[in-house]
């Protein structure tokens, strides 16, 4: 009997969850996959566990948690960065966009990764390991901000979206390939 249940779920699996777009190359095929959808359209963005691993953990624990839906981009500079993810930047929320976190602070993980167009990063305070929810994505190379902020993904697909981005454009994120499982050893 539990044979069965274990093919019925295998079979109906691929179904139930999404997929990463046809067309779409990875630096490594197992790394995570989110989208990030506004009224401008949708961006596809390869996560870097292997460089920012707390990083990549927490954003995909938020986006299960449905935490990002609704919240806006608060923060659009031209030329520079779109910036999202605050919880103050929700419909009705009282305090100042820009101003809120998640209830914890990520320790920094800066690395080797480049600020370059479509590149995602941590936003923080002046504090390096203030880090939480808030994130941004370079609308051009920001060599300047390279090893002061983690960097933890990059756009892959969807490319032109990011500049089309208004302040308070509203935002739905969503996994497309989650983090593969740890293997486990037998006893």
């Amino acid at each position: 009997m539990l044979n069965y249940i274990l093919i019925a779920l295998l079979a109906i699996a691929p179904m139930a969850m999404a997929q990463v777009p046809e067309g779409v190359t990875l630096e490594k095929a197992t790394n995570p996959v989110i989208k990030i959808t506004t009224s401008k359209g949708e961006m596809v963005l390869e996560l870097y566990p292997d460089v920012a691993p707390k990083h990549v953990e927490s954003m995909l624990n938020l986006i299960r948690k449905g935490f990002y839906n609704g919240l806006a981009f608060h923060r659009v500079v031209p030329g520079f960065v779109i910036q999202g993810g605050c919880p103050n930047s929700r419909e009705g929320a009282s305090g100042m966009p820009g101003t809120g976190d998640a209830g914890y602070k990520l320790n920094a993980e800066f690395n080797a990764r480049k600020h370059l167009k479509g590149t995602l990063a941590m936003a923080r305070a002046m504090d390096p390991n203030s880090a939480g929810c808030q994130f941004y994505i370079c609308l051009d190379a920001i060599p300047h901000l390279d090893g002061q902020y983690t960097v933890f993904g990059q756009v892959v697909k969807g490319h032109d979206v990011p500049e089309k981005v208004s302040a308070n454009d509203r935002m739905e994120i969503t996994i497309l390939q989650d983090m593969a499982a740890p293997a486990t050893v037998a006893p």
